[in-house]
């Protein structure tokens, strides 16, 4: 697809998870202790549409989160995703789960698609990899229809002070050295990822995420932390005075 080449941050994105995608369901689950699949659960149960709605996930990757949807709701889901390798890997676990998604090649912060055309939209681990955040999610809100709900979810550092420290031995040591065990490309993700969340949230505090998604038309935002602060999924219903555009 034209207009995939983007700028350095999305080029770094795309190059990141072309080298992790035939291990990536898998080593999410080993390196997040099993919790990974426990948040997008989560995420999805927030959505509030059945049988002949139209979801969109954005930055599907190997389609763990399009997958649930789609088993849990019956909807058909679109999956968007900007690697080639992560879609592959998306469409072998569609097939292996025998539920109906379908896949575009594309990029968050240009959605090939009209305004208000799905019911509810996510978007997982997205935001730190795109260099306007607000202007991304006002993109994604602008696809959903009025009253669809925008649901996300992302890492968070933990707020408890004890928690944090363990959580930056963590992902400063123990994430690189459990990625090597995989791969060189594992162990390279695993030492990006601890840095890229701990300077996301210190750049763009929660609170001013939460202006974000009011600004792109977003009301009723909640947050739930997950898992002592180690992830968060952040929801909200697209207002029926939103214009769009």
């Amino acid at each position: 697809m034209a207009g995939l080449n983007g700028s350095a941050r999305t080029r770094h994105a795309r190059r990141l998870f072309a080298g992790i995608a035939p291990e990536y369901d898998r080593m999410a689950e080993v390196l997040s202790f099993g919790q990974n699949g426990r948040w997008r659960r989560f995420m999805v149960s927030r959505l509030d549409v059945g049988p002949g709605a139209r979801v969109l996930d954005v930055a599907t990757g190997t389609a763990g989160v399009a997958v649930a949807i789609a088993g849990r709701t019956g909807a058909h889901v679109v999956g968007l995703d900007q690697s080639h390798e992560m879609v592959a890997g998306g469409r072998r676990a569609v097939s292996d789960a025998g539920v109906r998604v379908s896949f575009v090649l594309g990029q968050g912060e240009r959605l090939p698609f009209d305004d208000a055309a799905f019911d509810a939209v996510t978007f997982t681990y997205l935001l730190r990899y795109v260099d306007d955040p607000p202007a991304t999610l006002r993109e994604l809100a602008r696809v959903l229809r009025p009253g669809g709900t925008l649901a996300n979810l992302e890492f968070l550092v933990p707020p408890n002070p004890v928690w944090r420290a363990a959580w930056v031995l963590y992902t400063r040591v123990g994430l690189p050295v459990g990625g090597l065990v995989a791969s060189r490309e594992w162990w390279a993700t695993g030492r990006f990822l601890g840095p890229s969340i701990s300077g996301f949230y210190r750049e763009h505090p929660l609170s001013e995420q939460g202006g974000w998604w009011r600004d792109a038309g977003i009301s009723g935002v909640r947050y739930r932390p997950m898992s002592l602060g180690g992830g968060i999924v952040i929801w909200g219903t697209k207002s029926p005075t939103s214009v769009d555009g």
